[in-house]
């Protein structure tokens, strides 16, 4: 399976320019992936102001990804504000090129930002398999929580989407390869790059890694790109049975 990850600047809360500058990155690349990876909250940029900028499950940027999707021939994925009645989500959306959809509302809230009083927290992980590939989406915060992604030899690749700052750079790229490293898995994190209206600046380093915790894929700092990587299966399987650390995981359920 081939990944890839769009880093780009994020317009504040102008949802067609960021529609128009992903669309632009995607139809130019010459290569087809399984998937694009998109930031948090892609067509907005990191809000806590979600009343004016939320929209339904099923509204203006479900259709431009479903379309995209089809478009292109891969599947797109990234967070984006959805409302449900008088509660807001950032939530994780997975659209295939068939139109097949997957959805996570992001479990920890990003306390420090005000996240938590905009938002309503998700109270549940999914697991869906997309060509061959046990996928487990997360959304930026969730990083931190270890517990959360922890793989029990549930899934193959753990996603990222995520509006990570530059002032904890060193943070994104040590918990990223810690997450691969403990859950013998892929892990794809797709950062975003430029200045958001709170003054907050975005690094970038959008990156790919392997289950042994290598970066096979970084994107580069402070500049729009694609960041991409194949992956493959045989070889992830052949790591886990020589090295079976899976096999000794604690057993436990989530409590809320």
């Amino acid at each position: 399976m081939r990944i890839s990850l769009l880093q780009q600047d994020i317009a504040w809360e102008n949802k067609q320019e960021n529609f128009r500058r992903l669309e632009e990155m995607i139809f130019s690349d010459k290569n087809t992936p399984d998937i694009y990876i998109l930031p948090e909250m892609f067509n907005t940029g990191f809000s806590v102001n979600p009343r004016p900028i939320s929209e339904p499950a099923i509204s203006i940027t479900y259709e431009w990804m479903k379309r995209t999707a089809a478009g292109k021939g891969s599947a797109i994925c990234g967070s984006y504000i959805v409302s449900e009645g008088t509660h807001f989500y950032n939530r994780f959306v997975f659209i295939s090129p068939e139109g097949e959809t997957f959805t996570y509302n992001k479990r920890h809230l990003f306390s420090m930002g005000g996240e938590e009083k905009a938002f309503t927290p998700g109270k549940s992980r999914i697991i869906f398999t997309y060509r061959g590939l046990r996928i487990l989406p997360l959304i930026c915060y969730d990083l931190r929580f270890p517990v959360w992604s922890r793989n029990r030899n549930e899934y193959d690749l753990l996603i990222f989407s995520a509006n990570w700052p530059a002032a904890r750079k060193e943070v994104w790229i040590t918990l990223l390869k810690a997450r691969a490293i403990e859950n013998q898995c892929f892990t794809a994190g797709a950062n975003r790059i430029g200045t958001d209206e709170t003054g907050a600046n975005y690094f970038g380093g959008s990156m790919i890694i392997n289950a042994r915790g290598e970066a096979v894929s970084i994107g580069d700092e402070n500049s729009p790109c694609i960041v991409s990587a194949d992956l493959s299966m045989d070889e992830l399987t052949a790591f886990r049975a020589k090295f079976p650390v899976l096999k000794d995981r604690d057993n436990f359920s989530f409590d809320f």
